[in-house]
């Protein structure tokens, strides 16, 4: 995807200062002895270099930082997507995203030798939008050793029918571009990858994260992936094959349960109970008719 970098602005202090987290306070007194609360934040700069880059990438963009994208709060947004028009609705994203504050703040804490918590710098990227995006057809790769370990559907939240028929040769389509575009390519051993499949089967790399840490390991657990790495076993491609399978959003307080039916879980014996009290009504019914 085509890409246009806004670099070298203060996008740290444009989204996030943790030295001015204290709560304004205003002071007790005449308007006259009160203070005048801070003006907002500008950054008629970075604005209008925002606004070009989004004219030329065609009215709308889906922006990220360095390693991570506001996936977390596309929610906030009136369209439920990451797809921006504008500088105000790529601040309210970013400004909105834990995920973003996370890597701007703690993004090393997990790396034993750490020399400081965040990058020295940081950079915004705006991509394309391309509105035939499919979901389903991106994945996660998992990399241990050079070798791929598990492949993960990135959309856990939906059943796709088509997966389970593509299956087979999707697995093959992202294990050769592994093989021949990035195995001994890319400089780490142990990483993820996100890859996007188009219609015409081409592979396209989305984004690179680390092994563990705060990687979201998906349908996979990380004691799983590890657990493949030591005993060898064969490369895992993992979808959603049923509809009661689907997990919940990838930052959300809704329980497993709440969506899981299968065979024991909380919605199952709801609908069991349902169901026999129905039938109670039911014959109930027809025996005082």
């Amino acid at each position: 995807m085509k890409e246009e970098d806004v670099n070298r602005c203060q996008i740290h202090e444009w989204i996030h200062n943790p030295e001015e987290e204290d709560d304004y306070q205003v002071l007790e007194g005449s308007g006259d002895e009160a203070e005048e609360p801070p003006s907002p934040p500008s950054f008629p700069e970075l604005e209008l270099q925002i606004k070009a880059s989004i004219e030329t990438l065609g009215g709308a963009v889906f922006p990220k930082l360095n390693w991570s994208a506001p996936k977390d709060s596309a929610w906030i947004s009136s369209s439920g997507t990451l797809r921006c028009t504008s500088f105000s609705e790529i601040a309210l994203l970013l400004r909105s995203s834990d995920s973003l504050i996370h890597d701007m703040c703690h993004a090393y804490d997990s790396c034993i030798d750490k020399t400081v918590s965040k990058p020295p710098s940081f950079f915004l990227a705006l991509r394309k939008w391309y509105p035939s995006f499919r979901p389903e057809m991106e994945f996660r790769c998992f990399v241990w050793g050079h070798q791929l370990v598990g492949i993960s559907q990135r959309e856990v939240t939906t059943f796709y029918p088509v997966l389970l028929e593509k299956k087979r040769n999707l697995e093959v389509l992202i294990h050769n571009f592994f093989t021949d575009h990035v195995r001994f390519k890319f400089e780490s051993e142990n990483y993820t990858f996100d890859v996007y499949l188009t219609q015409d089967e081409r592979v396209k790399i989305i984004d690179f994260n680390p092994w563990g840490a705060f990687t979201l390991p998906l349908l996979f657990t990380w004691d799983e992936l590890e657990q493949n790495v030591r005993e060898e076993e064969r490369m895992d491609f993992r979808i959603v094959e049923t509809q009661c399978a689907v997990r919940p959003g990838l930052k959300t307080a809704v329980p497993y349960d709440y969506l899981d039916t299968s065979e024991g879980s909380g919605w199952d014996q709801f609908l069991r109970n349902a169901d026999e009290e129905l039938q109670r009504q039911s014959r109930s019914s027809e025996a005082g008719g």
